[in-house]
């Protein structure tokens, strides 16, 4: 979808049509071949009054009527057939138009920006794309179409009782247009509940993926009750929305039918009065009878294609709106592919920034970096410091001193309100997030294990790796024994977020993938976290060997995790308090004391948290 289609909707009729008509951009020529055999069924519909009179006036007067009820019947059929095949494009052009939304919608919505996830619900930003196209796909695929044959057909048969008796359609026209005053009276009124409507089934498709997204936890506090209360909330919202939209239709229905229906009661009873006092013949109170009894067709659809616009344009605003959120601008990501070891595609190596005389530029840089999720409550208040591109780095610090902020931040999800970040010596406002997203992997604290294969998910960031590359980040991340465990070994589906696997295991299914990629930058968050001795252990062994191939930032409160560091930054409210290896931390920094004392640190095994402050208080201190 172009701009132009995201922005507000115009809330007239005029407004509708125009708004649906540009959604059928690139389905043009269906909708002119839809139109045309539509209005050509309309045109045999409206040939058949007239052969109708005409057969009623030759049986009247003695003459063969044989060849006229063939020719009545093959105009219908053609009709019927015609039709169908109308129907048929349209119903057709009606999927293209929702897959080009769907398409665009989810583009978008996998594209925003990481701050629009936390301000809208996941579920309802999914309902956009299920249940309100599924409404948009009725409007292109009926309402335009019928809005515009209907209008024509409902034209020539209005032409046509003129031309037969102008006395009685002005009766017919009347009593339609009270009707008319009618709907548009209802037409505001059912957008509106409409809106709310679609709002409120976004609202529990949201309320509903929290529940399922949490079920352990529903099920253990025993709060299925709760949660079907709150989520039975959001049904009966949806409900009443409803309610009120069908109440308005079911008004707006039965003016329609009370109003043709009332106008064909007056033509017969006054046109009957005409026949006998010799103004009209039989024949043409039939024909009239008949183009009014057709003319309930294309004028129900009209009214119908006018209230089924106002319900479309109140989904259509939802998917505007999702539609105009905004997202991280598309950028060429400045990066190749190689093939690796085991015709593995993994990425080339970041271009490195030029040697200079006080050596290679770090891998990873930041230089007084500031930023708050909101104005005037900053996270981060000027950290600096720098990862080589060998080694391993540790960040440590209390519960909410920003060390989760800064990978965001390295990652690219959020943009530094001040100061400067460097890849390689180059600062990342000069890359595309692409590019910057290139150099690193992630092992997040909270492990994202999607639905699919083990192998699926390993390869997730390199889908075209070979089996000897995937055995390697296999044995690396000790995944042997799941690979044993599971049927179909790899090719084992994991089930929804990974629910066949230990917290543990899903963290090394999210080290074997990261590895995969080979970056220049690994990020782990925590990762010993869900681990036990014996892993822990083997984990250590292999950060020492990944240190030796790429840069390693380590979040970390695990001092077995944290000792083996290269470097340790200290953060504390934000800032950068300290810095060093262990030993020199626990001789030299009290922040970096406090933390072994009050086990946010936690020990290796065989060592307490007293142990570890005893031993940093009985060390000599330095001048």
């Amino acid at each position: 979808m172009t701009a132009a289609t995201t922005k507000t909707p115009d809330r007239s009729i005029w407004g509708a049509v125009t708004t649906m008509y540009r959604l059928t951009t690139g389905h043009r020529a269906s909708v002119v071949v839809a139109t045309v055999l539509t209005l050509a069924g309309s045109a045999l519909g409206l040939a058949q009054p007239l052969v109708a009179r005409n057969i009623v006036d030759a049986g009247g007067h003695g003459r063969t009527f044989w060849p006229l009820l063939a020719l009545l019947a093959t105009l219908f059929v053609t009709e019927a057939a015609t039709g169908a095949v109308g129907r048929f494009v349209l119903e057709r052009m009606g999927e293209g138009v929702v897959r080009g939304l769907r398409h665009g919608l989810i583009g978008r919505l996998l594209r925003l920006e990481m701050n629009q996830y936390h301000r809208h619900r996941t579920g309802d930003l999914i309902s956009r794309v299920t249940t309100d196209t599924t409404l948009l796909r009725d409007v292109v695929s009926q309402a335009l179409v019928d809005l515009v044959t209907g209008a024509l057909a409902a034209a020539g048969a209005v032409v046509l009782m003129a031309w037969i008796d102008p006395l009685l359609l002005l009766l017919v026209a009347l009593t339609v247009a009270t009707a008319a005053l009618v709907v548009a009276s209802l037409l505001r009124g059912i957008r509106a509940a409409s809106a709310h409507m679609q709002g409120s089934v976004g609202a529990l498709a949201a309320e509903l993926e929290r529940a399922l997204g949490a079920l352990p936890m529903v099920r253990v506090h025993r709060a299925e009750d709760r949660e079907a209360t709150r989520i039975g909330k959001r049904v009966d919202a949806a409900y009443d929305a409803g309610v009120r939209t069908a109440k308005l239709a079911s008004v707006m229905s039965p003016a329609v039918e009370l109003a043709v229906q009332g106008s064909f009661l007056l033509v017969l009873v006054i046109g009957g009065l005409r026949v006998n006092g010799h103004a009209n013949s039989l024949g043409d109170l039939v024909a009239f009878l008949l183009y009014a009894s057709y003319l309930v067709l294309p004028l129900s659809s009209v009214f119908r294609a006018v209230g089924l616009m106002q319900r479309g344009m109140g989904a259509y605003q939802r998917i505007a709106q999702a539609l105009a959120l905004p997202a991280e601008p598309e950028e060429v990501v400045e990066h190749a592919e190689r093939t690796g070891p085991g015709g593995c595609v993994v990425r080339a190596a970041p271009r490195r920034a030029e040697r200079t005389g006080k050596g290679e530029a770090p891998a990873l840089a930041l230089h007084d970096v500031r930023f708050g999720y909101v104005p005037d409550r900053p996270v981060l208040n000027g950290v600096s410091f720098t990862v080589p591109h060998h080694g391993q780095v540790a960040l440590v610090g209390r519960s909410g001193a920003g060390k989760s902020t800064i990978f965001a931040l390295v990652a690219r999800f959020h943009e530094p309100d001040s100061g400067t970040l460097l890849f390689d010596g180059r600062p990342a406002a000069e890359l595309s997030r692409g590019a910057c997203r290139a150099r690193i992997a992630v092992v997040d604290q909270n492990t994202h294990v999607v639905h699919g294969s083990l192998r699926d998910n390993i390869t997730y960031a390199a889908p075209g790796a070979g089996d000897a590359e995937v055995r390697r980040v296999v044995e690396l991340a000790r995944l042997d024994g799941v690979v044993r465990r599971l049927p179909g070994g790899l090719s084992g589906v994991l089930g929804e977020r990974g629910n066949t696997l230990s917290a543990g295991e899903r963290q090394r299914v999210a080290l074997a993938r990261a590895l995969l990629a080979r970056p220049a930058l690994l990020l782990l968050d925590e990762p010993t976290s869900h681990l036990d001795a014996i892993n822990e252990t083997a984990l250590t062994t292999l950060m020492k060997e990944a240190a030796q191939e790429c840069a390693l930032l380590v979040i970390a409160h695990r001092l077995s995790t944290v000792r083996h560091a290269d470097r340790i930054i200290v953060l504390e409210e934000g800032r950068t308090v300290a810095s060093g290896s262990h030993e020199e931390l626990l001789t030299t920094s009290p922040s970096y004391r406090a933390l072994a004392a009050g086990q946010m640190l936690r020990p290796a095994q065989g060592t307490s948290g007293t142990d570890a402050a005893r031993a940093a208080h009985e060390r000599p201190r330095t001048p």
